[in-house]
């Protein structure tokens, strides 16, 4: 706990130092690009809020800092999303009849648990949904809570764990919660076996909710900023952060901060992340819309153990000392949902490449970057409008990419035939 105090203690030296360079020029933001100004939308964007909601005195101060851009680093698309991709490539239904499918699980059978977020966890094998669910979760679903992610255990196919992230309600008080379940070994039932992480912040908004095991065998599990920003920026709380947790919900010892489950810091709500290596992810983030006054600029940001990805401090393509420069800024909302890196042979053109569900702007994204760099190399767009807002993005065990639409969440047009798992293939 020393070490954490000390830590704050350090951001907030480093803000001071921030402040004080700002001179006769404080409340100003030296850019380097020609980024038209920036208001507050009408209406929220997915994982929004109205205009000013949850802004406070600090989080007034923090947009008073002087940041500089770095276009050596940091790709702003200005308009639009980027160009129609040029690769051949086309979706598959593998099933539809899903309620919010929120999240994907790979069992080694090749079948899937799906979340809904109502509550259910689904069961697809050989193309079939199953009719029944394998557990039902009491969630509040209320704005953007309820059941969201899921992810096996590496070990599933002796212990059958498998974990998920939802809100739950903790006498009367809805928090977010991570728990541990196990499967029957006829995959038709399924009992809470314990909590891994209880009491992350929740709001109607910014409740996060991606969860990965990484190629440590760690569980990595992604918040959002619960309508608080100030939050992202406080190691002791548990919003707007990834979290990483041994697979029985323990602190590794290797965490950056010791004792305290924190690995990343300084983010508004991932939904979206994967490793490029065993020590780097790239971590997708929705931008503002509408809180502190800003809006859009959803992003792609490279980030190591301990990195800060800049909430609410910066946004846009701004740089500040200590904080992590993003890799490509949207000025116009996405917002990503869930991101995977490409890692099949269906589509070699894509290998590499980070993939991004987008939502509101009804897209996959493909952002090619450079691993030593961390600049954009390039970035496409495809499947535009051709599904709706598109939700979870993962490879499967088969080597291909999988995608879940989320037209059904109350922000979209909903199907007769409901939401669907997609196959992205040739």
């Amino acid at each position: 706990m020393h070490l954490i105090k000390a830590l704050n203690t350090g951001l907030i030296i480093a803000a001071m130092s921030l402040a004080a360079c700002t001179g006769a020029n404080q409340g100003s933001v030296n850019q380097t690009t020609s980024s038209p100004q920036v208001s507050p939308e009408a209406a929220p964007t997915d994982g929004g809020e109205p205009t000013g909601a949850g802004q406070s005195q600090a989080n007034q101060s923090q947009t008073n800092q002087t940041v500089a851009q770095n276009p050596a680093v940091c790709e702003l698309v200005e308009q639009g999303y980027g160009p129609t991709g040029q690769v051949n490539v086309r979706a598959e239904t593998v099933v539809s009849g899903l309620e919010v499918p929120w999240g994907i699980a790979f069992l080694p059978n090749n079948a899937m648990l799906v979340t809904e977020r109502p509550g259910r966890v689904r069961l697809v094998e050989n193309g079939s949904l199953r009719p029944q669910p394998v557990a039902t979760i009491s969630v509040s679903d209320r704005g953007e809570g309820g059941l969201l992610g899921i992810a096996t255990h590496p070990d599933f196919a002796n212990n059958r764990f498998f974990y998920v992230y939802f809100t739950a309600n903790k006498n009367g008080t809805p928090v977010n919660r991570v728990e541990r379940w196990q499967m029957a070994q006829n995959g038709t039932s399924a009992v809470r076996e314990r909590i891994i992480i209880d009491d992350i912040p929740v709001a109607q908004f910014h409740n996060g909710g991606r969860i990965r095991f990484g190629p440590d065998g760690m569980l990595y599990i992604g918040t959002g900023d619960a309508r608080i920003p100030d939050l992202s920026q406080d190691v002791n709380s548990l919003a707007g952060k990834i979290l990483r947790l041994t697979p029985d919900g323990q602190v590794p010892a290797d965490n950056p901060f010791p004792g305290n489950p924190v690995y990343i810091l300084g983010i508004r709500n991932t939904q979206g992340f994967d490793w490029v290596n065993p020590s780097t992810l790239w971590v997708s983030d929705h931008g503002p819309s509408g809180d502190l006054g800003r809006s859009g600029h959803d992003k792609v940001s490279v980030a190591q153990a301990g990195a800060n990805l800049g909430w609410p401090t910066t946004y846009r393509c701004e740089s500040g000392q200590g904080l992590v420069t993003p890799s490509i800024v949207w000025r116009q909302a996405l917002p990503p949902g869930g991101a995977a890196i490409y890692t099949g042979s269906t589509i070699p053109e894509w290998q590499g490449s980070l993939i991004v569900a987008a939502l509101r702007a009804e897209q996959l994204q493909r952002v090619v970057i450079d691993p030593q760099s961390s600049q954009v190399q390039q970035h496409e767009v495809y499947l535009q409008g051709q599904y709706g807002r598109l939700r979870e993005a993962i490879m499967g065990p088969d080597g291909e990419l999988y995608v879940t639409t989320s037209n059904c969440d109350g922000r979209g047009s909903c199907p007769a035939e409901l939401d669907k798992i997609l196959r992205i293939t040739r």
